[in-house]
C-alpha cells in the first residue's frame, strides 16, 4: 500500500491533493461540506512519533497545527492535522502584516515550556561552538566542488562561535515556507519533526536570514519585530555562517557529483565571514 492509498483507505468518500512527496507524503483531505484536514504519512513510525509527541506537547500554542488523528498501519504510519492555509511565506506575494506575524508565532514557541522532547540532553552553547568548528573544518573537503575560497573557511574558524543562550522549545527549521497562511490571514508553523530543545538564536537566526534572502530585508524587518528582538550584526553573522555551512555541508555528503546552484549559500558564508 502507498501513502495515497493508505489515505484513502483511513478517510473514504473525500477528495484528495497531495501536497508533497518527499520523505513523508503530505495530503490535503477535503470533506464533502468543503472542510479540509491535513493527513502526513510517514515512511517509518519513528517519524511519526517524533512529530506528534511535538504537536501534542504545544497544543494550544498559536500556530501550531492541533493533531486530529494518529495511526500505524503495518511499516508507515499518519497523522491527521488542522489545515493551516493554502499558501506560504515563501511563494506568496510580499505580506509584510504575515512575516510580522510569524515572528510572533515563534516568539510564542520559544516562550513556552512544553516537553518537547524526551532526550536528556539538548542543543546547548557547547554543542553550538563544538559543531560550528566540526562544520567549518568538514567543509574543507568539499571547497573545490563549490569553488570556495580557502581564506573564507580559515576566516571562520578564527570567528567567534555562534553566541547561544539557554534552550528553548525550538522548531529548528523555520524557513518561510514552513510558515503556512490561510484565507483570513492567520499563520501556522508546520513540519514538526525536528523539533528539540536548542538556543532561540538557532531559531531566529535562520528564520530572519532565510526572509532576508528570499523576500527581502524589509521582511526580516518585520519578522523580528513580530518576534521582539533585534539581532547585533557582529551576533549575526556567526550564526549565518553556521547556517550556510551546515546546508552547504550536507548537499555535499548526501549527493554525488552536481550539486545544483548553490551558489547563494557560498555567497552568504562569504558575506558573513568576510563582512563582504
Amino acid at each position: 500500500m502507498n501513502p495515497r492509498e493508505l489515505v484513502e483507505s483511513s478517510h473514504p468518500n473525500t477528495t484528495l491533493r497531495e501536497l508533497s512527496a518527499g520523505a513523508n507524503s503530505v495530503f490535503r483531505v477535503i470533506s464533502e461540506d468543503g472542510s479540509s484536514i491535513i493527513v502526513k504519512v510517514y515512511p517509518v513510525p519513528s517519524r511519526e512519533r517524533r512529530e506528534r509527541r511535538a504537536l501534542e506537547s504545544l497544543k494550544g500554542t498559536p500556530g501550531v497545527p492541533t493533531i486530529i488523528d494518529s495511526k500505524v498501519e503495518g511499516d508507515m504510519a499518519w497523522v491527521s492535522m488542522s489545515d493551516g492555509g493554502n499558501w506560504n511565506l515563501g511563494n506568496l506575494p510580499k505580506n509584510l502584516d504575515a512575516v510580522e506575524a510569524a515572528g510572533e508565532v515563534l516568539r510564542g514557541v520559544h516562550d513556552t515550556e512544553a516537553q518537547i522532547t524526551n532526550l536528556a540532553t539538548s542543543i546547548d552553547s557547547e554543542y553550538v561552538e563544538s559543531h560550528y568548528r566540526s562544520t567549518i573544518t568538514r567543509l574543507g573537503r568539499f571547497r573545490r566542488r563549490f569553488e570556495l575560497d580557502q581564506n573564507v573557511l580559515d576566516s571562520a574558524l578564527e570567528m567567534t562561535p555562534p553566541h547561544a543562550t539557554d534552550s528553548v522549545t525550538a522548531h529548528t527549521r523555520p524557513t518561510p515556507s514552513k510558515f503556512v497562511v490561510n484565507e483570513e490571514g492567520a499563520v501556522t508553523l508546520v513540519d514538526w519533526e525536528w523539533a528539540t530543545l536548542a538556543p532561540p538564536e538557532w531559531d531566529l537566526t535562520l528564520a530572519v536570514w532565510r526572509f532576508a534572502a528570499t523576500i527581502g530585508e524589509d521582511a526580516a524587518a518585520a519578522f523580528r519585530s513580530g518576534y521582539g528582538a533585534e539581532l547585533a550584526e557582529s551576533s549575526y553573522r556567526p550564526w549565518v555562517a553556521y547556517h550556510a555551512a551546515t546546508m552547504m555541508l550536507d548537499a555535499a555528503e548526501i549527493r554525488e557529483g552536481r550539486l545544483g546552484d548553490l551558489s547563494y549559500l557560498v555567497h552568504d558564508l562569504t558575506e558573513a565571514v568576510l563582512g563582504t
